[in-house]
This record gives C-alpha cells, structure tokens and sequence, in this order.
C-alpha cells in the first residue's frame, strides 16, 4: 500500500504537471490574451506573447518527455517535435522580424532611412547595407482611375563589383541581404532642393509630398532647414490629370507651379523656368526641380521558411498516423 502511494506520488511530480492538458488549456488562453495586447499595442512583440509562447513550448516539451504513447508511435513523435518547432520558430520570429516603409526619389539611392518600422527586439540590423538606386517607375492605369500594377526598376552592386538591375513590383521584390524590398501602391511627387548656409557645408534633398493620388488636394509639406528658426512650406499646384481618369500610366503633371513660403515671404516658381534661387534668413534655398518618388515595403523573417519546414513535416506526420491507424485493419470488415 505504502509502495502505491509512492509510485502515484511520482506519477504526480513536477514534469507531469508541466505536461498537464489543464496547464496547456490556461496557457492559450494567456496566449490569446498576449495576442490582443500585441495586436493594440505600438510595440507588437510585447513581453507577454514571448512569455506564453515559451510557456507554450515547455508545456509541449513536457509532454512529449512523458507521454509513453507518442515515443512508441514515430508519427506521432514525429508530429509533436513539428508543433514544438513551429512554436519554437514563432517566438523566435517574433524576436528578430522586421517590416518597414521606406520612400525613395527616383534616381536617389536608398540610404537606409524609413518613414516607419516595426521590428523585434533581436532584430540584427543590417540594412545599410542593402543599397539600392530607383531607376524609375512605370504604374498603368484602367479606367477609374483603377491601378493595374507597378513595374519600379531599379540597381545595385552586386558582391563582385557588377551592376544589376531588375524590376520590382507589388508582389516581385528585390532581395538585398535578406531583406525583401516591395514597391508598393504609395506613391508621389518630389520637390528637390539644394541648401547652401550661410556657414557650413552645401546639402542637397528632396521634400517628398504626400502620396498621389490619395491625397491629391493635400500636396504640401512643412520642414525644418538646417540652422534656420523658421520653418519653410512648400506646395505643388497643378490643374492636369497625372493619374488620367480615362487610363494611361502615372506621369509628372505637364504643367505646374511650386508656391515656397517662409514667414511672411512667397515665391511661386513656374515648372518650365528651371533652377530657381531664394534667399532666406541663414542661407540661400534652390529649388533644382520635380521627381516622382516610390513607396517601398520593406520585409526581413528569417524564420518563414523554417516554419512552412515544419509545418509541412507535421502535416505528413499526423496524415503517416491516420494512415497506419486506418490500415490497421480491412476497409471492408
């Protein structure tokens, strides 16, 4: 009697507990909780959800270290290391993924700077070191206007010193350092500009306007000069159709004026009278022309083809099971 007690008393040791159903129940419920909290959170990989994934997996661990029936059945086992490599794989993920949106002036390079980003805590930074250059882009329009698709073509330097270029789309991207660049729907119009202050060195950038044409009656935007108090405004005015109603591709409006406002000073600069120089308080601004710029998502998962890995191990594995399990005997007995 003694001796039953004891072996019950093992048979409820701690690894057991860790293997318990009830356990697994409360901890996808945690699980579903952490996902809200990351879903409505800035920070999407909040401590919770990597918290209960782990927990996830210790509870999976535990129960494949003391469930006799999955080691005498392979598929079984087989099916159970999948599910733990996959929760696994998620957490991970989680820790080191990356998504970004980055805008890029035809002609310009991409230097590494994005409009927003969202990544894991162990992301491993590298993507200065995914330069490319946008060449140009081609979007063609139905009528609507409806857009039928976006060709963005652009170049690098490979690693043997040799230039490539390729062309990218909504659902072809550009892989640089296993970051996958995708031109997407956004974008716009570039004022470009030079700045030369009254001290120091000449800069030279663009005032990228807000996307086009989902903010066609917005294509303004304020910035900060370098060194200068007062901040400079600057719009785009047109009357033409860059998106044409009827269809046809996205192109520079034909004719159009640049209005520059600082203060109580204005300029209005007309598209066909080029280089165009204004004196402002700390330096002097030059207005060098209008681009077009492009939108570009920006994705980086190292775990994505592990996880369809092991996703389509556990598949097979339960699919070997039921496949024994139902040819164990006759169809037709």
């Amino acid at each position: 009697m003694q001796r039953t007690q004891q072996l019950k008393l093992g048979e409820r040791g701690f690894l057991p507990m860790l293997a318990s159903l009830k356990l697994t129940l409360i901890i996808f419920v945690f699980l579903g909780g952490s996902i809200v909290l990351a879903y409505f959170n800035e920070v999407r990989t909040s401590p919770w959800l990597i918290i209960s994934l782990s927990l996830l997996s210790i509870n999976l661990l535990a129960a494949i270290a003391t469930n006799r029936h999955f080691r005498r059945q392979a598929p079984l086992m087989i099916f159970h290391l999948a599910l733990l490599a996959i929760v696994i794989l998620i957490a991970v993920g989680r820790l080191t993924y990356f998504k970004g949106r980055a805008e890029v002036v035809e002609g310009e390079s991409f230097t590494g700077e994005f409009v927003e980003v969202d990544a894991g805590p162990w992301h491993p930074l590298g993507v200065d070191q995914a330069a490319f250059t946008n060449l140009g882009t081609r979007i063609r329009y139905a009528p609507g206007p409806v857009r039928l698709g976006t060709e963005n073509r652009v170049g690098w330097m490979d690693e043997n010193g040799k230039v490539q270029q390729a062309v990218i789309g909504d659902h072809t991207p550009l892989i640089r350092n296993h970051y996958r660049f995708y031109a997407n729907w956004t974008k716009g119009f570039a004022l470009m500009f030079g700045w030369q202050p009254e001290r120091g060195e000449p800069m030279r950038g663009s005032v990228n306007l807000p996307s086009y044409p989902a903010n066609a009656l917005t294509q303004a935007r304020q910035w900060s000069l370098p060194g200068s108090a007062e901040p400079v405004w600057a719009a785009l005015q047109f009357d033409d159709e860059p998106v044409p109603e009827a269809g046809g591709e996205f192109r520079l409006p034909a004719r159009y004026v640049v209005v520059v406002r600082q203060g109580q000073q204005r300029w209005e600069i007309p598209g066909d009278q080029g280089i165009v120089h204004l004196d402002l308080p700390g330096g002097r601004l030059t207005y060098l022309g209008l681009r077009t710029w492009m939108g570009y998502q920006v994705a980086w998962d190292r775990t994505m083809h592990w996880l369809l890995g092991a996703a389509a191990i556990a598949v097979l594995a339960l699919a070997w099971h039921f496949w024994r399990k139902f040819t164990a005997r006759p169809w037709n007995a």
